[in-house]
């Protein structure tokens, strides 16, 4: 059965929002966009129609995604003087797939509520390569009639699409994800670092385990970065960043101790004092090669 084209706003075209969108152009849905800056060359020749403010798009669609980098960007775009709520008309459903602040998150949701439409929260997680190949994972919160209603757009972008919950709980879900990331990717950095400098090849020490328990996904990909060096984003420190911020503030606030996760923060912003905000979080492992006084692949004397 062929899906009827919809009106639908995008908001947030970067790495992962430009190709975000283009499965939904690609789908046949006719795009209503906006973004700060120079348009994407692979949106501006897709058909889709530029707005000049996210409140014209909220006027023109029906369902509004946003896909921007923080709480306060979010808050911006929907409650700004020219921001999606003040061109929204009931029954219409804005679906914010940032990753943000869960408790924040609750609060706009109300908001939108207020307004006669729905909201779900939709982090996702899989980078630049998950939204390229709409294999992203997508955690959703909100109401479960909402959500199904929009499951098909989700089909069009990720693979392992889960309603968590409630409004928020799609956040706090992936903040449990940026917390299991940035501990993984340490891990695996201090293991690579630790049999370079015993002398063995590490591109061989990651082959070996990949093949056991020790095999993982942060093992196949960011290991092979760290061997490579290759550490373009990706997904960016100052991203990480601000996610594991979220988890430690919201950690405070429940009363939770979360010490490796301010460990990871810390190796973090090591590399963001000497540069690397905009590397790839894969290169946390440069932090630990610091303090080893060692770079993998280099020989050991």
């Amino acid at each position: 059965m062929t899906t009827p084209s919809l009106n639908i706003g995008f908001i947030g075209l970067g790495i992962m929002g430009t190709p975000m969108a283009g499965h939904l152009i690609a789908a046949g849905h006719q795009l209503f966009v906006f973004k700060r800056g120079p348009m994407p060359e692979a949106i501006s020749q897709s058909g889709a129609t530029a707005c000049s403010t996210a409140r014209q798009v909220a006027e023109r669609a029906d369902i509004i995604f946003t896909m921007v980098p923080d709480t306060p960007d979010v808050e911006g775009v929907l409650f700004g003087a020219e921001g999606i709520a003040a061109g929204l008309a009931p029954g219409k459903t804005v679906v914010d797939m940032s990753s943000i602040s869960p408790i924040a998150t609750k609060v706009f949701a109300e908001k939108i509520n207020a307004l006669g439409c729905d909201y779900l929260d939709a982090p996702v997680s899989g980078g630049q390569v998950g939204a390229k190949n709409a294999t992203l994972s997508i955690m959703v919160g909100g109401p479960e009639a909402t959500f199904e209603k929009i499951k098909p757009l989700f089909e069009l972008m990720g693979k392992n699409i889960t309603l968590v919950g409630g409004n928020g709980d799609g956040q706090t879900a992936k903040v449990a994800n940026q917390i299991i990331v940035a501990l993984n990717i340490e891990a695996v950095g201090e293991a690579l670092v630790f049999a370079a400098k015993a002398g063995a090849d590490p591109a061989r020490v990651r082959q070996a385990l990949m093949g056991g328990f020790a095999s993982s996904k942060i093992l196949e990909v960011h290991g092979e970065r760290m061997i490579k060096r290759t550490f373009d984003p990706g997904f960016r420190i100052e991203l990480h960043q601000k996610d594991l911020n979220l988890a430690l503030s919201s950690a405070r606030a429940l009363g939770v101790s979360l010490p490796n996760t301010a460990m990871a923060q810390e190796l973090f912003n090591s590399c963001a004092a000497h540069g690397g905000k905009g590397w790839d979080h894969s290169a946390m492992v440069r932090a630990l090669e610091s303090m080893a006084n060692f770079e993998i692949g280099q020989q050991v004397a």
